[in-house]
């Protein structure tokens, strides 16, 4: 049974920095990924990041965010710098199981960025 649980959300002034945690568990997985949604909007990608490490970002956080992963602890870490009010999300972790096309998703944790 695949779980992720995530860490690290939380209220931060604009200009801050914030770093989140999604531990998965119960399987191994290909893709690992940040998504994200404000209210009223849909979900988005945030970022991404593949067993080897090639990561791929929204345009909108290129060059503030940072993803990155820890294969042997199965985690991935997404560290956000210089926050905006526009981050301002829940911010939801999922992974891709190997060999499968299937995602998981994580409880989510809220990100609130003031002005």
């Amino acid at each position: 049974q695949v779980q992720l649980v995530e860490s690290g959300g939380g209220l931060v002034q604009a200009g801050g920095s914030l770093r989140l945690s999604c531990a998965a568990s119960g399987s191994i997985f290909s893709v690992m990924s940040w998504y994200r949604q404000a209210p009223g909007k849909q979900r988005e990608l945030v970022a991404d990041i593949t067993t080897g490490g090639s990561t791929n970002y929204a345009d909108s956080v290129k060059g503030r965010f940072a993803i990155s992963r820890d294969n042997a602890k199965n985690t991935v870490y997404l560290q956000m710098n210089s926050l905006k009010p526009e981050d301002t999300a829940v911010y939801y972790c999922s992974v891709v199981r190997y060999y499968t096309t299937q995602n998981y998703w994580g409880q989510g944790t809220q990100v609130t960025v003031s002005s």
